[in-house]
């Protein structure tokens, strides 16, 4: 992991792969120390997966990293700096996306300085491989078992804790796009969002009112 911030510890997490994904992550850690490996005993998705490397992150700081996507080797430095100085507890940063076979879109997805509770469930603008959280701050946390959204989720935990996340205006991570990801089909996503609403016990009313927020801003992030 190339990274200009010497001092951390990966974490992979083996789903079930059925190509060389363990093996090949085994040899980097036997490579280099900061690198340990995980296995799910049954494919579980995500939230299990993410779950399972919180509960064995010996660290101050957490921060998410899906297997196709990328962190610029700036990223752990810059933005904890960007957290110490502000003793933020949690925060996330702009990002720009390519297609699946790396071709740069020219899009950038830029975030506010900062958003709450209220203001999160109608834009769910938080990139999770921008994410960074000081868990000495939060405390610890679970993503629920959701099919998708789960770090929407996990992120609402934390803000109904009295924390706000801050953006950094600095493109330190790149998403890459699939057709078959999660949120590529728009009214999938849109119903996976009013589950996580569910799950926050929000009345039918303020959902709805909240459910047409988020449907503007995922619409005005893609113009």
């Amino acid at each position: 992991m190339r990274q200009t911030y010497p001092d951390w510890e990966l974490l992979v997490v083996d789903d079930c792969s059925t190509d060389d994904t363990y093996a090949i992550a085994q040899s980097f850690a036997r490579e280099d120390s900061r690198i340990r490996v995980l296995q799910t005993p049954v494919n579980s998705r995500t939230a299990v997966c993410r779950n399972l490397a919180m509960k064995y992150a010996q660290g101050q700081y957490l921060a998410f990293l899906d297997s196709d996507d990328l962190w610029l080797p700036t990223k752990l430095e810059t933005q904890l700096q960007f957290m110490q100085e502000h003793h933020y507890a949690f925060t996330f940063t702009d990002y720009t996306i390519i297609q699946a076979d790396g071709t740069e879109t020219g899009k950038r997805i830029r975030v506010p300085e900062s958003i709450g509770y209220h203001q999160y469930l109608r834009n769910t603008i938080i990139g999770c491989l921008t994410v960074m959280i000081d868990v000495s701050q939060t405390g610890r946390f679970e993503e629920p078992r959701l099919y998708s959204a789960q770090d929407m989720a996990g992120w609402l935990q934390i803000m109904k804790r009295g924390f706000r996340a801050y953006g950094l205006n600095e493109a330190l991570s790149v998403y890459r796009l699939h057709r078959h990801t999660n949120t590529h089909n728009k009214f999938k996503a849109a119903m996976r969002i009013w589950r996580v609403y569910s799950l926050e016990e929000l009345n039918f009313f303020y959902a709805f009112f909240c459910w047409i927020g988020y449907a503007f801003n995922a619409v005005k992030k893609r113009l």
